[in-house]
């Protein structure tokens, strides 16, 4: 979502960059253009008024100018403006009632994706061990009570059984009562929307507030609408209790400024990030890591969750065995490919490694993208397994035959087999001296831009708690730094999911 603006931004800190000392008429003229930027991203006016005032202020003094580094003394200048603007240093999740049922009511306008982000808060409220109860009030858009209750089937909860005729504050009350029998921990009311703001679906939701007295009111607004977004913020907080925001689409194209504005425009937390489709598409927003992504340093952190969600512990260390004695085949080249379309394929990976923007456009020059990698996919697919284990067996006459089983030319088939060689002769040559060649590799990973901007101080950087710690332990290998975590956190060798102390060179 904010590509163009971290693009914009990347441009104007790699001039300065270039540059030994900075005058405050270099410090001036790269507030400027990260006005512009903003601007162009679509945040509000104002919003980018006050931030450009604060940047100046913390900017205005001979630290910044005698800084050894003074071009990422005004990248943490921005970073620490984006942080605040965003929301400040600590997310902030659910709040749950003491006494339950926690009542949580979803408003929005029609399409925000009100009823979808109603199922995805489910499934990650069950995976915190509650039970939960969904209960669609939306009597008016045609199959939108049928839609929750699949939602509900997906994430492993109960919906409330739906009762034709019914109106909204009859169901509210229905649902209350039977989340209070029943013993639920949490109710999550989906309200009706409209195309548009009017008066009759205000008085419902207020009516339907009064009723539940929800602990949060979450707003679902569509993060692509842009300052609309903003303004239907504005006026849903004037008429309902709300506690927070949901952005979803927010893996779309859009400009990313609905983000940057309503925290500051309404004072309400934004909660969650709606990042997909799928119904486990939904992340708690941290302004910590979405800065650090505007800015082009990664969200390292987000990765090693989707590394320890998402890839196969067995086999990964299976890999990681055969990969130490320097074997690759098609086979694992397959499942590498695999493994990187359940993390969110490449483009999805790109976006959270630090500093790859100028990678990104050289693979999108080149053509590379997730559809050259599922022909990659098709082709090796299209091999017998005697192929996939000895690609050099591939003569004139398979190639025709494998590429006409996937509906490419030959050529494409000379060039996945010639990147499948630099592939095995890079692993081999990685294997050698007990697998030091791995720890080298993992060093030249390592980016270290946020361990610049942390040095520099005038604010604190996003960290990993405990738990993150943990799951990054389990990546643990052979050496070199973690990009972005700085020297002492955990180690990884590009091989995901590893479980502790696990050492492939070890002779089983």
């Amino acid at each position: 979502m904010f590509d163009a603006l971290t693009d914009r931004l990347s441009g104007v800190f790699d001039r300065l960059s270039g540059r030994g000392v900075l005058s405050e008429k270099d410090i001036d003229e790269a507030l400027r253009e990260v006005r512009v930027a903003l601007l162009e991203a679509d945040v509000a006016l104002p919003v980018v008024r006050e931030f450009i005032a604060k940047a100046k202020e913390r900017a205005a003094g001979e630290e910044v100018i005698r800084s050894i580094r003074p071009a990422d003394q005004v990248v943490k200048i921005t970073y620490d403006g984006l942080v605040e603007m965003l929301g400040g240093e600590e997310p902030e999740g659910l709040n749950l009632a003491l006494n339950p049922p926690t009542v949580i009511m979803m408003a929005g306008l029609q399409g925000s994706g009100k009823t979808t982000t109603a199922g995805k808060l489910a499934l990650k409220l069950v995976k915190d061990r509650k039970k939960v109860l969904l209960a669609s009030l939306d009597t008016r858009r045609p199959a939108a009570m049928e839609q929750l209750a699949l939602l509900a089937t997906q994430a492993g909860v109960d919906s409330l059984p739906i009762v034709a005729g019914q109106a909204a504050p009859d169901i509210a009350r229905r649902a209350m009562s039977a989340a209070r029998l029943q013993g639920y921990d949490v109710l999550i009311l989906d309200t009706a929307g409209r195309t548009t703001i009017d008066e009759a679906m205000m008085a419902e939701a207020a009516e339907i507030a009064k009723i539940a007295s929800p602990t949060e009111t979450l707003l679902v607004a569509d993060s692509l609408t842009g300052q609309d977004a903003v303004r239907t913020a504005t006026a849903f907080h004037e008429r309902l209790p709300l506690t927070g925001l949901v952005l979803t689409r927010a893996d779309g194209d859009g400009r990313g400024g609905a983000a940057l504005s309503m925290r500051a425009v309404t004072g309400l937390p934004i909660k969650f990030l709606g990042v997909s489709e799928k119904i486990e598409g939904l992340d708690v927003f941290d302004a910590r890591r979405v800065a650090g992504r505007i800015l082009g340093q990664g969200d390292v952190v987000a990765l090693v969750e989707k590394a320890a969600q998402d890839l196969d512990v067995a086999k990964t260390e299976a890999m990681a065995k055969k990969l130490a004695k320097g074997q690759f085949d098609l086979d694992m080249m397959a499942e590498q490919f695999a493994q990187m379309k359940r993390m969110g394929g490449m483009e999805g990976l790109m976006g959270l490694l630090p500093g790859v923007q100028k990678v990104k456009k050289q693979l999108s020059e080149a053509n590379v993208s997730d559809k050259t990698i599922d022909r990659q996919m098709a082709i090796i697919s299209s091999m017998t397994k005697a192929e996939r284990k000895k690609p050099d067996i591939l003569q004139a006459s398979r190639k025709r035959r494998i590429a006409a089983g996937a509906g490419v030319d030959v050529a494409e088939i000379n060039r996945l087999l010639k990147q499948h060689r630099q592939m095995a002769d890079a692993f081999k040559m990685m294997s050698r001296d007990g697998g030091k060649g791995f720890a080298r590799m993992a060093g030249m990973m390592g980016g270290g831009g946020m361990d610049r901007l942390k040095a520099l101080g005038g604010g604190k950087l996003a960290a990993p708690d405990p738990k993150q710690l943990e799951e990054l332990g389990k990546l643990a290998g052979q050496g070199g730094g973690l990009p972005g975590l700085g020297s002492g956190a955990p180690k990884l060798p590009g091989l995901g999911g590893l479980p502790p102390g696990f050492n492939p060179f070890k002779k089983s």
